[in-house]
């Protein structure tokens, strides 16, 4: 293995900054907004949304999966798929600008649910995550 500087705080990638970057890119969109706690939306979600809840969903039995395994890189690679399922969703759907109402708040909750994950998942490596970069 070889370390190259320049690769490690790229944004892009599978690299930390790009996870922090993700966090604290969450995090901005929610000091904008108001997430609600009651939703009345029902099972219409789109690919993107469905597969960031299924994954958001698999947090637990990865952690423990990676205590089990004495495994930390299965909750790095995890941290870092997740980041990247919201990096697409975001691309993708607006949140601030959504269809509907329930549809904003399901997303602000989405953004809200990623953001505790990945700090949780990177406070497990030892990493901490800013609120802003």
């Amino acid at each position: 293995m070889i370390f190259n500087p320049d690769e490690s705080i790229d944004f892009h990638g599978f690299t930390g900054p790009f996870i922090q970057f993700n966090h604290a890119r969450i995090k901005s969109i929610l000091k904008k907004s108001l997430v609600s706690g009651e939703l009345s939306i029902g099972n219409s979600f789109l690919p993107l949304e469905k597969e960031l809840i299924v994954s958001l969903e698999q947090y637990p039995t990865i952690v423990k999966q990676a205590c089990y395994e004495m495994n930390p890189s299965a909750i790095a690679i995890y941290v870092y798929s997740i980041a990247k399922t919201f990096s697409s969703f975001y691309t993708e759907h607006s949140i601030a600008n959504a269809e509907t109402a329930d549809k904003k708040q399901l997303r602000l909750q989405l953004a809200s649910m990623t953001a505790n994950v990945i700090k949780s998942g990177m406070h497990l490596l030892g990493i901490s995550v800013p609120e802003r970069m």
